[in-house]
């Protein structure tokens, strides 16, 4: 009995001081902007600038392009994408854009890009995006290949919700790309911003004393994956607690109109923001805060963004994209927390040997296990990421991993059984054995780079996909010709 009670209370410990390194030390300067830069997509971009490049009549070398930016540009997670995948095709989205769309979007939102990159590095985020995008487009033009006759059967019913002609405000452009120049400060890694360019002492005793309290309640081993909770990681947990209270009251209310709450929880996440960026060292004298570029550039972006909600946005933008701001937090936020929590009982029991014997080299068999993997231990979008780290550092090969990260968020058996009840059974399985095998193909090539491949061959590999892909496409132009001549206007 007690040997069961120390093991769940070994896992609770872990479980928790995982959540805590986390929220302290990942989530503010990445994954912040990227959930208002969500909300302003989904709120500041019309629906028909998107949309209307997907439909049945558009020519495949528009369509397909198309369909993989909407994914990226909509920034939707992997619980959210089967509805918009079902609103697009029964709405007048041909089968094959309609699967680019449903493979890119989980997998190379905004929200994984940003986190992919900041947790795992630029050049697996890189990866995991150039190769969804690839295979996204090459899953699509099977699908219409396989199933040309039903779709365009379908094409009889005629829809024209793809023909608006919706644009962007100027001034919604700039506020977009502010909130995209906020991203990038908080997630690159340069000199210019890492570089402290002044600093201050402020006197506080118990300072160091305080650190070493946190690392005796939460212990942690860099080489399973573990970081450890900061004095400066407590502080800003506490403000995202805040900033979740206020936001409920806020947020949650803003189309019955501005309320001090609103505006409490937009300053509570700005002044959390400048602190995550600040370089903050305990010391047995007190504090030494450091005013990095970060810093510097965070405040900057901070006070343009403000400028532009109080003067260059309408009341009505404003409230959308508060709104779907707060949706997404909603939405994503507390299955992050779970999943991370989650994910540090999980390490606790893992043991390296396991992960290193099965996933240790770029094999098929080792890119196979980190997709079946993905199909049966599903985790939602950016839950994904840290169990992905927890892997690397317990000694899955960079390949395995990438055709995990890919597999993840299209293969759950819940999307699959949905995904049935929307375009049928033999497509939704036949999809499944196309990103199966598409996912294994991007870990080995992905795992062929990380082991030092000469690039000749590389691109050769390369060159010889495209071309099939080439190939698809211009056999699909030629076989669908028909539906797309005048006569059928």
């Amino acid at each position: 009995m007690n040997t069961i009670l120390d093991l769940i209370s070994r896992l609770l410990n872990s479980g928790a001081g995982n959540l805590a390194a986390y929220l302290a030390a990942h989530v503010l300067l990445c994954l912040v902007p990227a959930f208002f830069i969500a909300g302003a997509m989904t709120t500041l971009i019309p629906k028909e600038t998107i949309t209307r490049y997907l439909g049945r009549n558009t020519p495949p070398f528009i369509s397909y392009p198309a369909a993989a930016a909407a994914g990226f540009l909509l920034a939707v997670c992997s619980c959210t994408v089967i509805p918009l995948f079902a609103g697009i095709y029964k709405k007048g989205a041909g089968l094959g854009p309609a699967i680019t769309f449903l493979f890119v979007a989980p997998a190379v939102n905004i929200l994984a890009l940003s986190y992919t990159g900041t947790v795992l590095g630029m050049d697996l985020a890189l990866a995991r995006l150039l190769l969804s995008l690839a295979f996204g487009i090459g899953i699509g033009l099977i699908m219409a290949l396989t199933f040309r006759d039903e779709d365009a059967a379908r094409d009889k019913k005629k829809d024209d919700l793809f023909t608006g002609q919706g644009s962007m405000r100027r001034d919604a452009v700039i506020f977009l790309l502010l909130l995209v120049v906020l991203l990038l400060i908080g997630t690159l890694q340069i000199e210019l911003l890492k570089q402290s360019y002044f600093q201050i002492e402020i006197p506080f005793s118990g300072a160091n004393r305080f650190q070493e309290l946190l690392t005796r309640l939460v212990p942690f081993d860099p080489s399973r994956g573990e970081e450890g909770v900061t004095a400066q990681g407590v502080v800003l947990i506490g403000l995202l607690v805040l900033i979740g209270i206020s936001a409920w009251k806020g947020l949650g209310k803003i189309f019955e109109g501005f309320n001090p709450w609103t505006w409490i929880s937009i300053s509570l996440v700005g002044l959390t923001l400048l602190t995550a960026s600040l370089g903050i060292i305990p010391r047995t004298s007190g504090l030494t805060v450091l005013f990095t570029g970060k810093f510097l550039g965070v405040m900057m972006t901070i006070i343009l963004l403000g400028w532009m909600l109080k003067t260059r946005l309408t009341t009505v933008e404003i409230q959308g994209f508060l709104w779907e701001t707060w949706r997404f937090v909603k939405q994503i936020f507390p299955l992050l927390v779970a999943g991370v929590f989650v994910v540090g009982m999980i390490r606790e029991l893992i043991q390296p040997v396991w992960i290193q014997t099965l996933t240790g080299s770029n094999t098929l068999l080792g890119n196979f296990i980190g997709v079946v993997f993905g199909v049966f231990m599903y985790f939602p979008t950016l839950v994904e990421v840290p169990i992905a780290q927890m892997f690397l550092s317990l000694g899955m090969h960079p390949g395995p991993l990438l055709a995990y990260l890919i597999s993840d968020p299209e293969l759950s058996l819940q999307s699959i059984l949905i995904t049935a009840s929307i375009i049928g059974r033999l497509k939704a399985w036949i999809y499944v054995l196309w990103v199966a095998l598409f996912s294994t193909l991007s870990g080995l090539l992905y795992g062929y780079w990380a082991d030092g491949i000469h690039p000749a061959l590389l691109v050769l590999i390369l060159a010889a996909i495209l071309g099939l892909l080439a190939t698809g496409l211009r056999f699909y132009s030629h076989k669908q010709a028909p539906i797309y001549s005048p006569e059928r206007g």
